[in-house]
């Protein structure tokens, strides 16, 4: 069955570029473009998407707040952050808004393809960098073994990790994808998407 896309960035160049990569399979169909977060919403009810790919920096209305939008009215529509951000900070305000998958701009076609089959499909997707940087911030913090006042707000955050969360990131460390993580501790795909977020609010 053929995917409904609608692609939101304010850089034409960027926007035509997706729409080529997108145009050449067969199992997805852009029906809709615009160039910023008011018009997201508008595209979302005239078009009703399955996904949509959603610039994180805009003019007017950035992409998380129309992702809240979207994500209150038209819970199942997919939404992809597209970002040149791979910071936790902005990941967590992605993910919280309600989006289903994070993508670097600097990401290849494979995964661009990748990404949307899965969260298409009802899975979430976080780029392989935005993990391992998240993987690298929980190693750092569990190398802090000092006692002193200044080295406890960085051990707090392993400290409120729960027993599964642990488990997660564990997996992440080992390379492992959203899907493979759930498959392996048999939960869902949402459920993993949900401790990824967690995790990412208690750093």
């Amino acid at each position: 069955m053929t995917k409904r896309i609608v692609i939101i960035d304010d850089h034409v160049l960027f926007r035509e570029g997706v729409k080529r990569i997108l145009d050449f399979e067969d199992c997805f169909e852009v029906v809709a473009e615009g160039d910023d977060g008011d018009q997201a919403l508008a595209l979302v009810e005239q078009y009703q998407p399955d996904v949509v790919l959603m610039d994180i920096n805009m003019p007017k209305v950035d992409g998380v707040q129309a992702t809240k939008r979207i994500f209150a009215k038209y819970p199942d529509v997919r939404v992809i952050i597209l970002s040149i951000h791979d910071d936790e900070n902005y990941v967590t305000h992605a993910l919280k808004s309600g989006a289903n998958g994070y993508l670097l701009k600097e990401m290849d076609s494979e995964a661009l393809i990748e990404a949307i089959k899965i969260v298409s499909e009802g899975g979430s997707y976080l780029h392989p960098k935005v993990t391992h940087n998240l993987v690298k911030e929980f190693q750092r913090l569990s190398k802090v073994q000092s006692g002193s006042i200044e080295d406890i707000e960085y051990r707090k955050p392993l400290h409120l990790l729960t027993r599964r969360e642990c488990e997660v990131l564990q997996l992440l460390a080992d390379g492992k994808s959203n899907r493979a993580i759930s498959e392996h501790l048999f939960i869902s795909e949402k459920t993993v998407k949900n401790h990824v977020s967690n995790i990412l609010q208690k750093m």
